[in-house]
């Protein structure tokens, strides 16, 4: 069974989401702050984490960074009311899968649940079982991270998807509208800037490799060049 780890201070919202996933099959546990769910991660495994932005104590966005440095192998999405641009690409920058607007429909969100971690399966059941190298670099897909010599570059979920997806296309065009469906699920405006972000990343990981290139093709997609 899926476990998934729902950080929620609104207590209405909270216990209605949490009862309604556990109905649908899920082992969902609840923490009403940042702190608190801090405290969890230290004693239990999850396999999706999902977080309010808006939180006393330690907001969503504080949060999801601690969890990219603590523990980079979980995924999580956002669930919030702050819809801004800002606030969505700011998401995505720190590595969600997905951001979800408040209010979201409970039948909705367990749709989205159930396509994440199936993708998210899937890509585990076709990653490369062995390192994979890439110029100076060796990338373990599965440990969903990077090595340049003696430096190890621990890869967020969504980086440790787009580089395998990069990498599996490389030295070929690989166009914007099927590496967001392949990864994000759709390509839209929100995705397409989130791409660019992860892009950027992954251009600042390999830079120690001159060989090593992502150039971007305008308005078609990006090359993943990498010479011998």
């Amino acid at each position: 069974m899926d476990k998934i780890l729902l950080v929620e201070d609104d207590a209405s919202l909270g216990y209605l989401l949490t009862e309604y996933l556990k109905m649908k099959g899920f082992h969902l546990q609840w923490m009403d702050n940042g702190l608190k769910a801090l405290e969890l991660l230290t004693k239990e495994n999850f396999d999706l984490i999902i977080l309010d932005v808006m939180m006393p104590e330690m907001d969503g966005f504080t949060l999801a960074q601690k969890i990219n440095d603590l523990y980079p192998n979980i995924p999580f999405i956002f669930l919030s009311a702050r819809s801004l641009k800002i606030d969505v690409l700011k998401g995505f920058a720190l590595g969600a899968i997905d951001y979800l607007k408040k209010p979201i429909d409970e039948e909705e969100l367990v749709v989205r649940i159930k396509t994440l971690l199936a993708r998210m399966n899937r890509d585990s059941d076709k990653s490369v079982s062995n390192t994979i190298k890439i110029g100076l670099y060796t990338f373990d897909p599965q440990l969903q991270k990077l090595f340049f010599k003696d430096d190890e570059i621990s890869l967020t979920t969504r980086e440790s998807e787009l580089l395998l997806y990069l990498y599996k296309h490389k030295n070929e065009l690989a166009p914007h509208k099927e590496i967001l469906t392949s990864i994000w699920g759709e390509s839209d405006y929100f995705n397409r800037k989130s791409l660019n972000v992860f892009v950027s990343h992954l251009r600042k990981y390999l830079s120690r490799d001159k060989n090593i290139s992502i150039d971007n093709i305008h308005n078609k997609g990006f090359l993943f060049k990498v010479e011998a």
